[in-house]
């Protein structure tokens, strides 16, 4: 589906119990069921918590249409597949990034080789796999796998990667269309590792003139690197505008500039 298609949703009603993403949201609210043809709701009739819908399916074709949408997939093992479009949405504009004086000087040493498109099936496996302080599992399942891996495939889910002595110890991913990239997950198994990746990777964003990062939700960790919370009206704006920009299909790689 074309993002400049105008289709009509007819999406039911449906009230339900929903235990949000991780377990940390326990709601009884009506929220849209999304149906097997690939189509959304406009996602301003998200709830408060962000949730828009439930049900639907994983296909690439579904998953591409809701983040040119301005949605996205997350819910936890045993739920169903739940859609969410937060408001706010935590944003990071790539010219704005911020770095510490101590992760400049780690960037400078060239600890790590950083790559882009090269372990795109290794680095969501590590970030599935990772084991993260204060959290007993993750978002992410064989299901989600599949369907980040084929639209990898097509050119338009990316990884960017850090490697030492052959070894793959930290990464990310996410998912991108025109000047804008939406974040899913990170993960580093060496010190800085995923930082380091984070700062070639949006300095090589810029450079390509990509003008809004997705980072989805809140974070502290991100929030250091300049990223801030955006109304939602503001960044459907911003991503639409975003879209116009053609896509920059993969592989990527770096174009072997400083990132500082």
């Amino acid at each position: 589906m074309r993002s400049s298609e105008k289709r009509v949703v007819a999406v039911n009603r449906c009230s339900r119990h929903i235990e949000g993403c991780c377990g940390s949201l326990r709601l009884q609210m009506p929220v849209f069921r999304i149906p097997a043809a690939h189509v959304f709701p406009d996602p301003n009739l998200s709830e408060q918590s962000g949730l828009l819908g439930v049900g639907g399916d994983l296909h690439p074709d579904r998953v591409e249409l809701a983040y040119r949408m301005g949605i996205f997939p997350w819910y936890s093992r045993g739920e169903p597949i739940l859609w969410w479009s937060p408001d706010p949405r935590f944003v990071l504009k790539p010219s704005e990034l911020k770095v510490a004086r101590s992760l400049k000087k780690t960037v400078r040493k060239g600890v790590y080789e950083i790559r882009m498109d090269t372990a795109f099936k290794q680095v969501m496996s590590e970030c599935r796999h990772v084991k993260r302080p204060g959290q007993s599992g993750t978002w992410i399942d064989s299901a989600m796998e599949e369907a980040y891996t084929a639209l990898h495939e097509r050119g338009i889910a990316h990884s960017a990667e850090a490697w030492k002595d052959g070894e793959l110890v930290g990464g990310l991913y996410g998912v991108s269309f025109g000047s804008f990239f939406a974040g899913e997950s990170m993960f580093a198994r060496a010190p800085d590792a995923s930082k380091v990746t984070w700062v070639h990777f949006c300095r090589q964003l810029e450079r390509w003139n990509f003008t809004l990062i997705d980072c989805q939700v809140r974070t502290d960790h991100l929030e250091r690197f300049g990223a801030y919370d955006l109304d939602r009206p503001s960044y459907l704006k911003q991503l639409r505008i975003a879209l116009m920009a053609p896509t920059r299909q993969g592989p990527w790689s770096f174009d072997g500039q400083s990132p500082l």
